[in-house]
């Protein structure tokens, strides 16, 4: 564990066990974290994230593999993004949908669309273990400024994001939708819509959490141009 300073405080990081790499066959990833402090959580969260930094729930985490840097941290700068033809038509075909912001509270209705989605994309991720109070703490467990992004058709809730508001950003936290639409692209669809409404709000950027380059589970987050990736030199533009 090691120590840094941020004003008025001192964190204490932690180093996780190895575990298998859940995007590359044959590896092993350790991660670092660091547990938020109650007070200047939101700060600590901000200027975190901008180092790569992901939250769940009150603890922050980045890669620390020994001997890999696959992970990369991408964020699309909002001002910048150029929506493709594809991204265009994805739009227009979810032109029905009504978005709304809520406070991070959990619902029945979000836990039976999580387990749905998880059924049908993730049956085999730790995730599917989940419960009703697991997801619960999942969704309201912070101490930062975190919401959902909900979005209807009609009366039924179809898809549902959780987001982390930066001071210079949106960071999509987790998102899921129904698995039955698959004519929508819904989670493409909700990336493009928060880039969107991150442009609206005079936002800088949409926080996608890390890219893996050859992994078949994160090649959609390079699709979305230009994106910065962070390096050794900092937060790189690649169009």
């Amino acid at each position: 564990m090691t120590h840094s300073d941020f004003p008025g405080r001192r964190l204490r990081y932690y180093l996780s066990v190895p575990n298998a790499c859940p995007y590359l066959s044959g590896r092993e990833e350790r991660k670092l974290f660091v547990h938020l402090p109650l007070k200047d959580a939101v700060s600590v969260h901000d200027q975190l994230a901008k180092l790569g930094f992901r939250r769940s729930q009150n603890i922050i985490y980045r890669p620390a593999c020994m001997g890999c840097q696959a992970c990369q941290s991408i964020r699309i700068p909002v001002k910048d993004f150029h929506i493709s033809k594809s991204q265009a038509v994805t739009l227009k075909r979810n032109y029905d949908l009504k978005s709304s912001l809520s406070d991070a509270i959990a619902t029945e209705d979000h836990y039976e669309l999580l387990k749905s989605y998880l059924g049908a994309r993730h049956a085999d991720g730790g995730m599917m273990e989940m419960g009703p109070s697991d997801f619960q703490d999942m969704v309201e467990d912070s101490l930062v400024r975190t919401h959902l992004i909900n979005y209807h058709q009609g009366e039924k809730l179809i898809a549902s994001a959780l987001i982390d508001v930066l001071d210079d950003g949106l960071s999509m936290s987790y998102s899921f939708y129904d698995p039955t639409m698959p004519q929508r692209s819904l989670g493409k669809f909700m990336i493009l819509d928060h880039i969107l409404k991150a442009r609206k709000a005079g936002l800088d950027y949409v926080y996608l959490g890390y890219w893996v380059k050859n992994s078949p589970k994160m090649d959609y987050k390079a699709r979305y141009r230009p994106h910065e990736l962070l390096t050794d030199e900092g937060w790189v533009l690649k169009n």
